[in-house]
């Protein structure tokens, strides 16, 4: 009987490691649930607490056939060098299950949602480690610079507008992971730290925070640090997230996972215009003038494209409409249509964050070398 045991103990540790590689992340619920998370809520960003605190978004969890809203909040990093990749719930054969975050050295995949703050769906845009220092993004973070003093400016354009909650399944982000996100899930990772934990107990158990009592619009929706959830760093949700009352996936809709159509522009036009980004101030004017044209060059590149795609969309529609196409054969043409959209929109904002990349902020005063005798 020993032994049977040990074997079956065995096989389903071996059978959650290989869903856990396949997965890119660990798995926190092992049920799959069938109504869709609710979409994110709009709140604004607490103050960092202190030196060496990293974000890590609020999100939707599930207990008790109901979603609760665990807030965003500071924590302090668990190691020099170690990053948080935040959690997300991904549609798997006929239903929904959440892959939990984990902190390591660098970013990994998190569906591809955009949870802000320097989450955009891939990577993190809010701060970098230098050294053994923590240095914050001020475009996307919110410190007040008389206490932190390593910080940064560095514009993060964010095209995307969707609030979806969920990876696959009908309504779902439409991505997989890059080659660099596969790598960072086989790095050395550190699984959520015990005040993370204590911080999704007491969420868990503050009914204010369900989906059926708060609607998507929870009152405690981020916090200044784990737990704190009356405090002066409490800040509540401006906007609710839409709350799916029903399974959001079609009759005819196959089970596969990351192959549905995001939530997001479906034609170029429906992109809202990205923000300018600011003129660099280096210190050096020659390298800032040079910056800035290459952006402007960029921005019209970038609009050509949005104009040729959106003039090829229009040929299609005017070609169904010759046609007298189905009900269904334009819906398959709108489906191509957001696709085509959301590549080229991920396209540019992958090309800003690469010229961006190059604008790096001076080096600090108490690291610059000593000349040379």
């Amino acid at each position: 009987m020993r032994i049977m045991f040990f074997v079956r103990s065995l096989l389903f540790v071996m059978g959650m490691l290989a869903v856990s590689a396949v997965s890119f992340a660990q798995v926190r619920v092992g049920v799959a649930i069938t109504i869709a998370p609710p979409e994110l809520p709009v709140y604004d960003q607490p103050i960092c607490p202190g030196d060496g605190y990293i974000w890590t978004p609020g999100y939707w969890a599930y207990e008790d056939d109901d979603y609760y809203w665990v807030p965003g909040t500071w924590v302090l990093a668990p190691a020099v060098g170690f990053l948080w990749t935040p959690g997300y719930w991904g549609w798997v054969d006929g239903g929904y299950v959440f892959y939990d975050g984990y902190w390591g050295p660098q970013v990994g995949f998190y569906g591809g949602i955009n949870y802000g703050f320097g989450y955009s769906g891939h990577g993190f845009e809010g701060g970098r480690w230098d050294h053994d220092h923590f240095f914050y993004n001020r475009s996307v973070t919110n410190v007040n610079v008389t206490v932190v003093h390593n910080v940064y400016n560095t514009t993060v354009v964010n095209r995307s507008v969707t609030r979806v909650s969920f990876n696959g399944g009908n309504g779902g982000i439409n991505e997989r992971p890059t080659s660099q996100e596969e790598a960072a899930a086989h790095e050395r990772h550190i699984a959520p730290v015990a005040s993370q934990t204590e911080h999704v107990q007491a969420a868990r158990v503050n009914t204010q925070l369900r989906a059926s009592s708060n609607h998507g619009k929870p009152p405690v929706a981020a916090t200044s640090k784990p737990g704190d959830f009356r405090g002066s760093g409490v800040v509540a949700a401006r906007e609710a997230g839409a709350v799916h009352s029903s399974d959001a996936r079609s009759n005819n809709d196959t089970a596969r996972p990351n192959t549905a159509v995001p939530n997001t522009a479906v034609h170029p036009r429906d992109i809202p215009a990205a923000a300018r980004p600011a003129a660099p101030n280096t210190g050096n004017a020659k390298q800032d003038q040079k910056y800035q044209q290459q952006q402007e060059k960029l921005q019209q590149k970038q609009d050509q494209e949005r104009q040729k795609l959106q003039q090829k969309q229009d040929q299609d529609h005017q070609r169904l409409e010759q046609q007298k196409a189905n009900d269904a054969r334009k819906q398959q043409m709108e489906q191509q249509h957001q696709r085509q959209t959301q590549q080229l929109e991920q396209k540019h904002t992958q090309q800003q964050q690469k010229m961006q990349q190059r604008q790096q902020p001076p080096a600090r005063p108490s690291q610059a070398r000593p000349p040379k005798p």
